[in-house]
């Protein structure tokens, strides 16, 4: 559905602000203004849940009740999704927004009462809750946001857009560990993060209200089908592709945090072995602290300057592949001889880029997909399969360290394989979506 906006001359403020880091036409610039800052506090909100989120369930069940939830997260989700495409269903496609959000804001209510109450196991119910909560509400933004833009839209305003949730997740945490610092309790904390939930609904009424014409009212007036997400999913062979992207892709990725990990530990027992008083918890912490700052500045600064150009000259091509050919470079340049502090900085530029270019065009595919994709289907592959990719990749840890005995090289070299796989699917995408793109335009 092509998006209309009101005749506004291309010197208002809003159109002259976001044209720094993108092309901006007479009129975009208030709907990407308050699509930004939709996302903006969504992934503001989730960040102060994920910082409560972790003393909760490692005060109350320790590490290893961590690892099953994050495990039963994904059991739980195959019972999720057909829930959101029966609602969907049934729902005109505002109003599905309205109570989605309202049912996730009051679970955080009812979290929060059963944290004072010291309700028994409320971190293992409150770690699987959040990782629900986190791809289906990002999923559903961002399934609007391709309802909202046709695909040449799409294509210039979404990695414009894309960078409200680059920067609200490193204000929340901000936020949160600021909060912590001055005796804000947890159950608090839920409590802001449910208002931060209400202003994301807000937004929605706002944007909904500027930008709907008869016809769109008259189209999201009316509930989907009652196809299943997992259905339409496997009787398309774009979306299986889509969905066959992503979990090579969080395979590669969680490998190489398990690789970084060990690369980080072993380096601190080296340093260890030659200092008496040598703290190795406080080496790792410090490192960790470094190398998440400076993937968030550079994913901001990637996401603000660089992605909106990359996609402007080379199309979706562009962004579709740019995270696996750095990916491939950082775990073959050891397999090569290359040192930690190589591989450090390769993997820094990884995660950047994943978390800002990736990310852009993983919204970037929906953009020519019916409705009922748009939401069911994306929030079975955004949800199920990339958390199948995270169980994937932990039995193949498993595996290599207990069974096979793999080295580091030895997952370098995996994850090199596995890259070029994932290089063949995005190729194959690539050229699925340009034959959707011409069949939409010969219609």
């Amino acid at each position: 559905m092509q998006q209309t906006h009101e005749t506004i001359s291309s010197g208002n403020w809003p159109d002259r602000l976001i044209r720094i880091f993108g092309d901006v036409r007479p009129g975009e610039g208030r709907m990407v203004l308050m699509m930004f800052l939709n996302v903006y506090f969504l992934l503001m909100a989730y960040y102060i849940l994920k910082t409560v989120r972790e003393p909760l369930i490692l005060a109350t069940g320790g590490a290893e009740l961590k690892s099953y939830a994050a495990a039963f997260q994904a059991i739980v989700l195959v019972a999720y999704v057909p829930f959101y495409g029966w609602l969907a269903g049934r729902l005109p496609r505002q109003k599905l927004l309205v109570y989605v959000v309202l049912g996730f804001a009051v679970c955080i209510v009812l979290f929060a009462g059963a944290l004072s109450m010291k309700v028994p196991y409320i971190g293992f119910a409150f770690y699987v809750f959040l990782g629900i909560f986190s791809v289906s509400m990002i999923a559903q933004f961002w399934s609007y946001a391709n309802e909202l833009y046709n695909r040449d839209t799409g294509e210039r305003l979404f990695p414009l857009i894309a960078v409200g949730s680059t920067a609200g997740g490193p204000v929340g945490a901000a936020v949160a560990g600021w909060l912590y610092g001055s005796g804000v309790s947890s159950v608090t904390m839920m409590h802001i993060a449910a208002s931060l939930l209400l202003v994301h609904l807000a937004l929605y009424a706002l944007i909904m209200h500027s930008s709907s014409t008869r016809t769109a009212i008259e189209q999201e007036s009316k509930p989907l089908t009652n196809s299943s997400g997992f259905a339409l999913v496997f009787k398309s062979r774009y979306l299986i592709l889509i969905a066959g992207l992503l979990v090579l892709l969080n395979v590669v990725n969680t490998t190489g945090e398990y690789i970084l990990s060990r690369v980080v530990l072993d380096y601190a027992v080296e340093l260890a072995a030659g200092k008496a008083d040598f703290d190795t918890e406080a080496f790792i912490g410090k490192f960790y602290g470094q190398f998440f700052f400076w993937v968030n500045v550079a994913t901001i600064v990637i996401q603000a300057l660089l992605v909106s150009r990359l996609v402007k000259f080379f199309g979706i091509a562009g962004v579709l592949f740019a995270l696996p050919i750095i990916a491939l470079g950082t775990y073959a340049l050891p397999l090569l001889g290359a040192s930690v502090m190589v591989f450090i900085a390769t993997k820094l530029a990884e995660n950047s880029t994943d978390y800002s270019v990736m990310n852009t065009a993983k919204q970037m595919l929906w953009l020519q997909t019916t409705p009922d994709e748009k939401y069911k289907a994306k929030q079975a592959i955004d949800t199920f399969f990339v958390r199948a990719g995270d169980v994937i990749a932990a039995a193949l840890v498993f595996v290599g360290t207990q069974f096979i005995g793999l080295d580091l090289l030895g997952f370098s070299a995996v994850n090199v394989a596995m890259i070029l796989i994932w290089m063949v699917v995005a190729h194959r995408l690539l050229q699925q979506y340009k034959l959707q793109s011409q069949a939409s335009n010969d219609h």
